[in-house]
């Protein structure tokens, strides 16, 4: 229908013409004579506007609009209910709801449904559940498609009649909105929705499982579009796979982001970085650390990297099953092997252990060309990236399977493999770390 109003004089000029019944000035409505009149021609193959003109009517004061709106709404009168569905019931009926007091046995009847629906809502509802970060409670909401389904489980389980309207209000969705959905036609089209689904899950559970690796559906985008150059929307990933609970493990929430301010305790040693970790230039801040790799067991196997924070690439690492000053020392000499590509200006961060501030490690530090910060003390902010790297590779890897300290060698391999040429990375364009710093070298 169109937003322009109608004046008292093009009101009056459409009074004059017999196919109008009455005028005001948002609506026209038109005799039952004339809506017969259109159907006949109608499906004759004449368009409205003909059918219109025909009958005297003004197209351009009325406005096609408006014509096209009145079209559509006989039509489907007409085929739902025949002639009938064409007439102005309007008079018969005011559409004003029955106000009278309810009976006692009504009321004991609807308290009685509403009981019942509520206890099918407590069945399907699961306990809250919580995210990534501590202690925040995620509410869970019912989807209006299940409300839906279970008004018609309640009603029929428990042979409750007339009591929709009653139920649609109680749970809070509305009536049309709970008959649409029955509709043969609405059924059908969520068939085919199901269907089209279906393929999508494929295609995204085979980038899930790529090369061996749990994924989210940020990193299944990326995999999508680097190894099979599919391009999938976000939001469509994340609806398929909480549709069909494709689930991808999300870690612990960190217990130290519930600290509001990071701590300001004495530095042993500069910190250079100042957490400006990315400075648009490749090889040159470089972050290390150590951390555990438990496996089957009860056995505890050591993991040291050193990381380029600008490509987030691994350029060297080492495993052991001890935490003696080798495992550091021989992280840094790998490095060496690659020290053409880092800058002259390059320097190493890490956090205050005693493998960082020992004079053996400094030492070669230096002796490889390095410059060296630390990370203020007790402040794990300060190397946030290179924790939130050892986060992904856990629950990414399956070391807990591991039996032995080389299968838990292997599998680092394959996974720093994985992780610096094939596992696209959202603030990389999307890259893999050795592709993008690919990119960054043929820029400059």
């Amino acid at each position: 229908m169109t937003k322009r109003l109608l004046t008292k004089k093009e009101q009056e000029q459409l009074k004059q013409n017999p196919s109008v019944k009455a005028v005001s000035e948002k609506t026209i409505t038109y005799t039952d004579e004339f809506k017969r009149h259109f159907i006949v021609e109608n499906e004759n193959g004449k368009l409205p506007r003909e059918i219109f003109e025909e009958s005297g009517l003004n197209v351009d004061l009325i406005g096609m609009g408006r014509i096209k709106t009145a079209g559509k709404r006989w039509r489907a009168a007409y085929r739902k209910a025949g002639v009938e569905g064409l007439q102005d019931t309007r008079k018969t009926n005011s559409g004003r709801p029955l106000e009278r007091e309810l009976t006692l046995e009504e009321k004991i009847a609807r308290l009685e449904a509403k009981n019942r629906l509520h206890e099918a809502e407590n069945e399907l509802l699961k306990k809250p559940r919580f995210t990534r970060k501590a202690d925040v409670e995620k509410e869970v909401k019912m989807a209006p498609e299940l409300k839906f389904k279970l008004i018609q489980q309640t009603i029929k389980e428990y042979k409750l009649k007339r009591m929709v309207s009653y139920l649609c209000e109680v749970i809070g969705v509305s009536r049309s909105g709970y008959y649409n959905y029955f509709l043969e036609e609405s059924v059908q089209r969520r068939a085919a929705k199901g269907e089209t689904d279906e393929v999508v899950k494929e295609i995204i559970l085979k980038a899930y499982h790529f090369r061996g690796r749990k994924k989210g559906a940020r990193q299944i985008k990326m995999t999508l579009q680097n190894q099979y150059q599919i391009t999938y929307n976000l939001k469509r990933n994340r609806r398929i796979m909480n549709k069909f609970e494709i689930v991808c493990p999300i870690r612990k929430a960190n217990p130290y982001r519930r600290m509001a301010k990071a701590t300001k305790e004495h530095r042993t040693c500069p910190n250079h970085l100042q957490r400006n970790f990315k400075q648009g230039v490749a090889g040159k801040v470089l972050l290390t650390d150590i951390t555990y790799l438990p496996y089957k067991g009860g056995k505890r196997a050591y993991l040291s990297t050193i990381k380029d924070e600008e490509t987030n690439e691994i350029l060297a690492y080492e495993v052991s099953d001890s935490l003696s000053m080798d495992i550091a020392l021989n992280t840094l000499r790998k490095l060496k092997r690659k020290n053409h590509y880092l800058k002259d200006d390059a320097f190493i961060h890490s956090d205050q252990g005693f493998h960082y501030t020992n004079p053996q490690f400094q030492k070669l530090v230096k002796k490889t060309g390095l410059g060296q910060s630390m990370s203020r003390r007790g402040n794990c902010w300060d190397n946030a990236p290179q924790e939130s790297f050892f986060g992904n590779l856990k629950d990414e890897t399956n070391i807990k399977e591991s039996e032995t300290l080389e299968e838990v060698k292997q599998e680092i391999k394959r996974y720093m493999i994985y992780y610096n040429h094939y596992r696209g990375q959202w603030n990389l364009k999307k890259l893999p770390p050795a592709k993008y710093r690919q990119q960054l070298q043929q820029v400059a």
